[in-house]
């Protein structure tokens, strides 16, 4: 549901690398000091084309997840496939090698949105990126076609820099016109500003054991986790470093463990899933290089980059 990384900034440089102008005045709001602003909503990885193929194709995942494969048109034209794992709030994005252009389309890129519940929050992320040192993020403004060549305004979205090895974070906030866009299918407000990502997900989760993402590890270079660290402290989260190199975040349902990694092991390492329903005993599904492994209970671990049988 979002663009890769460099074809955001490309798309953003071209029409000035600002966002539409904000008229909130949250960047100034001392109710919003009290409480987290960002929230992770979804990440995307590039895997081996084995693996792309496998998931793409795998009849057990759409058993187990509210589950697509889809093509979306964003700002500039920019098209993109990906195949999705959707949850009450929060979802996947998957792609093989080359379905990306350029370097998004390398094994082990990778990217993560991290967005707000209530309108107006993203001026305060940016007011706080800039008192943090960060005095000239990038704004860029996200559209959707929904094919009649009408773009919508999508999302608004910050980034620390255009400067990356393998991996971006941006924070996000979708757009009051989006969710009044029947066509978008969102659910209805449940309180005045309301943003969320309950409200822009569908509920065809309930239908599957997927609930959300509870849990998800990433392999990113050094110079990427600088760059993001500032983004996810202005955002709220609980940020601490991990032995060996790396931080892991904690905020909301989902926790973000980054390790520091060479550019060669860069990538998606591990999802942790919630679930509806527990089950009973222990399932381990192979699909191309990684291994999903649902219960016992109300918890699923899926692992990337694995030999057969690894990742239990």
């Amino acid at each position: 549901m979002i663009i890769a990384f460099a074809v955001i900034l490309t798309v953003g440089v071209v029409q000035g690398g600002v966002s539409a102008a904000r008229t909130t005045d949250a960047g100034r709001d001392p109710a919003a000091a009290g409480r987290q602003l960002l929230f992770y909503n979804h990440a995307y990885g590039v895997l081996d084309r084995a693996t792309a193929d496998a998931i793409e194709h795998s009849a057990y995942l759409r058993t187990f997840a509210d589950f697509e494969v889809r093509t979306t048109t964003g700002s500039g034209g920019q098209v993109w496939t990906g195949r999705y794992l959707l949850g009450r709030e929060t979802y996947l994005e998957l792609f093989g090698v080359g379905d990306l252009p350029g370097q998004d389309g390398v094994l082990g890129a990778a990217g993560m949105g991290i967005s707000t519940e209530r309108d107006g929050d993203l001026d305060t992320v940016i007011q706080r990126l800039r008192e943090s040192g960060i005095s000239d993020p990038l704004l860029f403004q996200q559209t959707r076609d929904f094919g009649d060549g009408k773009p919508v305004p999508w999302f608004d979205a910050v980034f620390t820099t255009g400067e990356y090895d393998a991996f971006g974070t941006w924070g996000m906030e979708y757009r009051p016109e989006y969710f009044a866009d029947p066509r978008g299918k969102t659910g209805p407000a449940r309180y005045p500003g309301d943003v969320g990502r309950d409200r822009y997900l569908r509920d065809d989760y309930r239908k599957h054991l997927m609930r959300d993402v509870t849990s998800i590890r990433l392999g990113v270079t050094a110079r990427d986790l600088a760059n993001t660290v500032p983004l996810l402290r202005a955002g709220g989260f609980d940020v601490r470093p991990v032995k060996g190199g790396g931080v892991i975040a904690r905020g909301g349902t989902t926790t973000i463990r980054l390790d520091s990694v060479p550019r060669d092991r860069a990538g998606l390492k591990k999802i942790v899933f919630g679930l509806n329903r527990a089950v009973a005993h222990r399932h381990v599904e192979r699909i191309g290089n990684s291994d999903l492994v649902v219960g016992p209970g109300k918890r699923a671990v899926w692992t990337f980059g694995t030999t057969a049988g690894a990742g239990r």
